[in-house]
């Protein structure tokens, strides 16, 4: 079996973020080393994470910009959707491993579907 990595939306947000360089740099560097190695994944909950930050913060893409971005990405990576067994295995990893929903969504689609 392959060895998959679930790309986090900060690392995409950082990819084109012009005011923190060196983290730009790296992102950028990563993403081009996962997309050579074809390993990565993404989630349906990254790419609105990624809609979310990129149209808001001081970083901002035009919402018409982001959408292309975020289509360029599904053509790029597997999507990995959000389904009733990841929100279930979400809602374990808050009781028992004490995450907030959010970064449990993510570790369950990472544990349930990679």
């Amino acid at each position: 079996m392959n060895a998959k990595v679930m790309i986090d939306t900060n690392i995409l947000v950082y990819a084109y973020d012009c005011l923190e360089e060196e983290k730009q740099k790296a992102a950028v560097h990563l993403l081009n080393e996962l997309i050579t190695l074809r390993i990565a994944v993404i989630s349906t909950q990254v790419l609105g994470e990624f809609f979310v930050a990129i149209t808001r913060k001081q970083v901002q893409l035009t919402k018409e910009d982001a959408q292309e971005r975020i289509k360029r990405f599904c053509q790029m990576w597997p999507v990995f959707e959000i389904n009733e067994m990841i929100v279930n295995e979400a809602l374990r990893g808050v009781r028992e491993h004490r995450l907030s929903y959010w970064d449990a969504q993510l570790w369950a689609t990472a544990r349930l579907l990679i």
